[in-house]
């Protein structure tokens, strides 16, 4: 079987292309999902600073307001734990995939319990102070999740008046809560950490539908250059070929006189047809010569 060069060079053109489309893909992929994991992870810090900067408000802006009325009534708005939780459950009704939890050992509300894999993050910050943030993923029910979580340490000798002793609460607490939980918490004691979770789905998603949209652009760039490669190989090279070997044919068969080649430009296409029209004049004479 035999090949046109546009042949040929479409096939070579086709292989290179399939070669590095491929390679393309898979780089590009890769550095998608992991761009899309960084950037759902500085998701997750930012709505951690928003319940930091919820604690923070609370307990230099709400509490003074509130102190009179919480030596007779215990109001859980006032906690800052309370506080940032309640904000992050109203913000993340805007990011569903998005889930947030102060996750406690020995919590007052039962609801910041540590379910046991987050018992597990809190256990790892506290045999490791120095450890300012966990980044992992884990197995669930739905599929793989992304966590991120940072320590939740007792740095304010305040806290402990709540959580020290029952005896040393106050009783308007107590009565809400009871007398068993929340309590022996210690200053500087890491008793627990903020947990942000998101499906992995979530970012693999966005990549796929980067990497799709990218992967459509790179196969529109390259329809349009193998369309207009092919235009210009039949332009500048088939179709000069293919009448220089018609030209040559008739030569060949002692048809002098022939059409002359129009010659143009400088390139080696050129300078084979000036070439061969040198042959053909001279070819003539030396076929009159014998002639005569």
């Amino acid at each position: 079987m035999t090949f046109s060069i546009a042949a040929k060079f479409n096939i070579v053109f086709l292989t290179i292309f399939a070669v590095g489309f491929g390679a393309t893909s898979l780089v590009t992929n890769h550095l998608l999902q992991e761009n899309a994991r960084e950037e759902t992870l500085q998701s997750a810090r930012v709505l951690m600073q928003s319940a930091l900067a919820a604690r923070s408000y609370t307990a230099a802006q709400i509490v003074p307001l509130l102190e009179t009325r919480l030596k007779y009534e215990f109001l859980p708005q006032s906690i800052p734990s309370f506080a940032a939780t309640e904000h992050l459950g109203q913000l993340l009704k805007q990011y569903p995939d998005f889930s947030y939890k102060e996750a406690t050992l020995n919590p007052t509300n039962l609801r910041d319990r540590a379910a046991d894999w987050e018992a597990d993050l809190v256990n790892t910050l506290r045999a490791k102070p120095a450890l300012t943030e966990l980044v992992g993923q884990r197995n669930t029910a739905t599929g793989p999740a992304l966590y991120v979580a940072r320590p939740l340490q007792i740095k304010s000798q305040a806290c402990l008046r709540c959580h020290s002793v029952p005896d040393a609460a106050p009783k308007t607490m107590t009565d809400i809560y009871g007398r068993n939980n929340g309590f022996g918490w210690k200053h500087m004691e890491i008793v627990g950490a903020q947990v942000v979770s998101v499906p992995m789905d979530v970012p693999l998603q966005r990549a796929r539908a980067m990497l799709n949209t990218y992967m459509l652009s790179m196969l529109g760039i390259f329809a349009f250059l193998f369309i207009a490669l092919n235009i210009m190989v039949h332009y500048f090279v088939t179709r000069r070929i293919t009448r220089m070997s018609r030209l040559a044919d008739q030569v060949s068969l002692g048809e002098f006189n022939a059409e002359e080649f129009e010659v143009k430009g400088s390139d080696e296409l050129s300078a084979l047809a000036r070439s061969f029209a040198r042959m053909r004049s001279s070819l003539a004479s030396a076929m009159k010569m014998l002639d005569e």
